[in-house]
């Protein structure tokens, strides 16, 4: 079984998903992870060497090949389902959980994460606010998409993983 974990960033794909694969016997991926493995270099890099749509497409080849592997965990990029027809390929090879949490929760949680997002680093509180409301709602209609919808704040992981057992 495929599950893919999709949201904003700082929602907590990551975090959750390594605990789900864990309780699951599950493998985990990252797919930001696996992107920078084959390229050799951080996603900050290949945005400013190559640019988005050179990523975009790395991620998806990446995205493909992950989605030949079973029992499999995969926390996806805050954009990766809004490009190409990554959302309705996640669909139908497997089960998609959106980690849902407003703007103001994820502030809260990416305000003393800038150091280790680079995206981030020179935002003050005003722009990071701005820019979160932002590419949430440019983002949230595709998230929605989502077969299941998972409240982010205090992620019962027990509950979620047994959720997944009877969903797949």
């Amino acid at each position: 079984m495929l599950v893919f974990l999709i949201g904003f960033m700082g929602c907590g794909k990551t975090t959750n998903g390594k605990k789900l694969a864990k309780r699951l016997n599950y493998q985990f991926y990252d797919l930001d992870e696996e992107v920078e493995k084959q390229e050799r270099i951080s996603i900050a890099q290949i945005f400013n060497s190559h640019g988005e749509d050179y990523f975009r497409n790395i991620e998806q080849q990446q995205l493909f090949r992950l989605s030949q592997k079973s029992n499999v965990i995969i926390s996806c990029g805050g954009g990766t389902p809004c490009f190409f027809n990554n959302m309705e390929y996640m669909n139908k090879m497997g089960l998609t959980l959106y980690i849902q949490m407003t703007p103001e929760a994820l502030f809260s949680r990416l305000k003393n994460a800038k150091s280790t997002r680079p995206l981030l680093q020179k935002m003050n509180d005003e722009e990071l606010k701005s820019y979160i409301k932002h590419k949430l709602s440019e983002r949230e209609n595709t998230y929605l998409k989502s077969k299941y919808i998972v409240n982010g704040i205090n992620i019962d992981i027990p509950e979620l993983a047994d959720f997944i057992k009877k969903n797949t």
